[in-house]
């Protein structure tokens, strides 16, 4: 990709290495720059024409590399230029990849939830012009040495089939984890991955605890009285100067009175016998005087 200025002079190395702030890189000692050229503003350029010429090779309807966006977050960029082919001595821009660590909610293979912050590969592209030629593996080779890590490591946002076959072909990277979000994972991601240790509170010192308060202390000396029947201590029933009424339930009143003492069978024969006749029976007597024992026994 060409630009009206001076993109060798802009970018002294080959892979220039860009952070939020899209600050210019330190320039080669000898070469001056006019003071009016704002060299931030030609980086932002650089991005934004990047990021419309990898959407649009993606099919994305907006691209997802910006200025604006690697201003808003900690992303980091890294530009690769070619020097060979200086077209009116200027430069040119081979491709870009854009990283940045992100917190995921990934699934591993026996689908459990894993909270990890691992680095992505956010945007990634290569000229067409210049495909296939060994840049898209030395760049890429490059980040990987830059930020410390290995290719199973990295969580991929949406890789286009031309990334799969790129990662595929030089890093071995065929199987994937299946995931309920944008991302990729491959196997092995979890090799590394040690999940967070539960951090415990701290133990007091036995010196440290707080004895009990006064309030405590009180609290403590009353007496909890228990439920009912529990509480009813015994004691002699003492007959009531006016009997309550009776209820229907037995299990209304929760204080019973005490019950009448049993009668003893012989007693309560005794008692049968020494009982008035009935009027009606001495009438019956009186008019059938001969009536059979049998029948004064039933009238009875």
């Amino acid at each position: 990709m060409e630009f009206p200025f001076d993109v060798d002079a802009l970018f002294p190395e080959r892979i220039t290495v860009l952070d939020q702030h899209l600050r210019p890189p330190a320039r080669r000692p000898g070469t001056t720059t006019p003071a009016r050229v704002d060299l931030q503003q030609q980086i932002m350029t650089i991005i934004d024409e990047l990021g419309k010429a990898s959407a649009k090779a993606q099919n994305l309807s907006a691209p997802i590399t910006s200025a604006s966006r690697m201003q808003s977050n900690r992303h980091v960029v890294y530009i690769l230029k070619d020097s060979s082919g200086r077209p009116a001595g200027k430069g040119a821009i081979i491709g870009f990849i854009k990283v940045g660590y992100k917190k995921l909610f990934v699934l591993d293979d026996r689908e459990a939830h894993n909270e990890v912050e691992p680095l992505c590969i956010l945007d990634f592209y290569i000229h067409e012009s210049v495909q296939r030629h060994g840049h898209g593996r030395e760049l890429f080779q490059y980040m990987l040495q830059k930020e410390r890590v290995e290719p199973h490591q990295l969580a991929i946002d949406r890789p286009s089939q031309k990334l799969l076959k790129f990662l595929n072909k030089h890093y071995n990277l065929e199987t994937t984890v299946p995931q309920v979000n944008n991302f990729v994972i491959f196997e092995g991601f979890f090799a590394h991955q040690h999940p967070p240790a539960r951090k415990l509170p701290p133990k007091r010192a036995e010196g440290d605890i707080k004895p009990y308060s006064s309030s405590d202390r009180e609290f403590l000396k009353v007496a909890v009285e228990p439920p009912w029947p529990l509480n009813r201590a015994p004691r002699r029933a003492t007959p009531p100067a006016h009997p309550p009424p009776r209820s229907s339930s037995l299990g209304n009143s929760p204080e019973r009175g005490p019950l009448r003492p049993f009668v003893p069978e012989q007693e309560l024969l005794r008692s049968l016998r020494l009982c008035p006749p009935h009027p009606t029976a001495r009438l019956l007597l009186a008019a059938d005087p001969g009536g059979s024992p049998a029948q004064r026994r039933r009238t009875r």
